[in-house]
């Protein structure tokens, strides 16, 4: 490798920085962490790079949209160390990182559409149980009842924060009001597509900022596009990649 560095035409780190809007301090740091080839020296000490370099620049540049700074970093130094089975596993991992947030997505859309609207639900046994009339909400064991669940299960799920009912002042009762009802059968779809509590809790976060399940078409629809703008940055830092390898010999 060292011929073919001396080989090629010689470069300042200036003339890396300005192609990419970078400073000269930059491109030091990215020699130093392993992103780019190691720079030869002039007899006075002064960095001189090729277009070796060069092409590593344009390669990890690439690889950040798309695969994020720690993984891109740690691709470019699998690459200039020559262990390439390395930098293909670690494009495979995100790769199967996109993969699996198509999933969350597209799981979290499923839940959504498979919500119904909310119904009053049937009296219940016990006095917790009981029904409530009007607008005030419904008790523990109707709401369990509905979803197919057990009152502990619904407990549980407010222990870790995805349902917040509030206590009935006169008898110290959970009363679960139309949100909660949302929330608690948002969290059923989703526990039985196999979410963990931790995975489904920002869901319902972003559900109740979002003021229910209508404005968060919007987020769904600027998740898929960060989704397909991810691939496609991955495609491109791939393109470069290749390119890079193909220099690199």
């Amino acid at each position: 490798m060292g011929s073919n560095l001396q080989s090629r035409v010689r470069l300042r780190p200036v003339d890396l920085a300005r192609e990419h809007g970078l400073s000269t301090q930059a491109i030091r740091n990215y020699e130093e962490a392993g992103i780019l080839p190691a720079a030869r020296r002039t007899p006075h000490g002064y960095r001189t790079y090729t277009s070796l370099h060069a092409g590593a620049l344009r390669a990890f540049l690439a690889l950040l949209p798309g695969h994020g700074h720690r993984a891109a970093a740690s691709i470019m130094r699998a690459v200039n160390q020559r262990t390439d089975e390395e930098a293909f596993r670690l494009l495979d991992e995100s790769h199967a990182q996109l993969l699996d947030d198509r999933r969350t997505l597209q799981a979290v859309e499923r839940a959504l559409g498979d919500l119904e609207p909310t119904t009053a639900p049937e009296p219940g046994a016990g006095p917790e149980s009981a029904a409530v009339t009007g607008s005030d909400g419904t008790f523990i064991g109707p709401l369990a009842g509905k979803l197919g669940v057990l009152p502990a299960t619904l407990r549980k799920w407010e222990a870790a924060g995805l349902v917040r009912p509030r206590r009935d002042p006169r008898t110290g009762y959970r009363v679960y009001d139309d949100a909660d009802v949302r929330d608690a059968r948002l969290a059923h779809q989703l526990r039985r597509g196999g979410y963990l509590l931790e995975q489904i809790a920002p869901l319902i976060a972003q559900v109740r900022a979002a003021g229910g399940l209508e404005p968060l078409e919007a987020a769904l629809r600027d998740w898929h596009g960060r989704l397909s703008a991810r691939g496609r940055a991955m495609l491109t830092g791939a393109a470069e990649l290749e390119a890079y390898l193909r220099e690199r010999g």
